[in-house]
């Protein structure tokens, strides 16, 4: 703690941002009761913070992620089975089947003799040849992907306590994580791009093969609802849910930052050994940003505009540089 502690309530001295902020956490955990500290410079509202549950009282840091209590010994068989099976209808599916897919492409690249980077994944492909079935399909994809997004939501949800505000899902300081996203797409965007290129030239990378952008009038509307799917999906669910349930279970935070990073990674095997270890890479910095700042509304938007420019500005560069994309 920094100093004297002071309830801060009708403070004069509180700042406008804290005392929004204070008032925001109020409404999304009424059980929490706070007192907010005198930092050095005299200021209330920027130091550390207390709040009490159940009658114990805990200190946080603003602007980190919400720490919840740790389960009993009872409830930890219940909870550890719900982790593995929303892992098994969602993520973690789609790991093991991306896992398998990678083995399979290297035992066809010694088969045939050829370089992993000969063979090819599609992105998006479409799912039948008559437009309207094509995007019915695809609209049915995303919608009941989205719907897993929700349960994981729901489970999350519990009395007195929204589950949206505690993983930072809403529009409460929208401005704020545009700018972080925005910035997170540079980050990492740009860097992926240079592995991938990489990985293409030491053909240890599969070679992605993107949907063209004029099949269909449909086609760019759907390939930015499922840049949207896959920034929802993959960040609520390694972010949101998984750093709540380990951390319930006793995880430590770099434990948990680095178990959903491997994960993340083998979620994207089957592009390739490159894919792997930039998307690990990618987990371990927006690990280290939730864990900083307790919300996962900018991880969604970077991961959603970095996912715009793969699905809709990979065609273009793809066409302009063949040799490389």
């Amino acid at each position: 703690m920094h100093g004297q502690t002071g309830t801060g309530v009708g403070s004069p001295e509180l700042c406008t941002s804290c005392a929004r902020r204070r008032r925001d956490d109020r409404s999304a955990h009424p059980e929490w009761t706070y007192a907010l500290t005198l930092n050095e410079t005299g200021h209330r509202g920027h130091g550390d913070a207390l709040w009490q549950a159940d009658g114990v009282t805990r200190a946080i840091r603003p602007f980190a992620v919400f720490d919840p209590d740790r389960v009993s010994r009872g409830d930890r068989a219940r909870l550890t089975w719900e982790i593995w099976l929303v892992l098994a209808v969602s993520v973690g599916q789609s790991a093991l089947y991306s896992v398998l897919s990678l083995v399979r492409t290297v035992q066809r690249s010694l088969e045939e003799n050829q370089a992993v980077g000969d063979q090819q994944t599609q992105l998006n492909p479409t799912r039948d040849s008559q437009a309207f079935w094509d995007a019915l399909y695809q609209f049915l994809s995303i919608f009941f992907s989205l719907a897993l997004v929700a349960l994981v939501v729901y489970l999350l949800w519990e009395p007195g306590s929204n589950a949206l505000r505690r993983i930072g899902l809403d529009f409460r300081r929208f401005g704020g994580d545009l700018g972080r996203g925005m910035l997170l797409v540079a980050a990492i965007g740009v860097p992926g791009l240079a592995l991938y290129i990489a990985g293409r030239l030491l053909n240890v990378t599969v070679g992605v093969v993107a949907s063209p952008l004029d099949a269909a009038w449909y086609t760019v509307p759907l390939l930015l609802l499922a840049a949207l799917r896959a920034g929802l999906t993959e960040e609520v669910v390694f972010l949101g849910y998984l750093f709540d349930r380990l951390r319930r279970l006793g995880w430590g935070w770099w434990h948990i930052i680095l178990a959903t990073a491997v994960l993340r990674g083998l979620y994207h095997a089957y592009q390739g050994v490159g894919s792997i270890l930039g998307n690990i890479a990618m987990g371990i910095v927006f690990g280290w940003c939730y864990r900083r700042w307790g919300r996962v509304m900018p991880l969604v938007v970077a991961h959603t505009l970095i996912d715009v420019v793969a699905f809709v500005g990979y065609p273009l560069a793809a066409s302009w540089w063949p040799g490389v994309f």
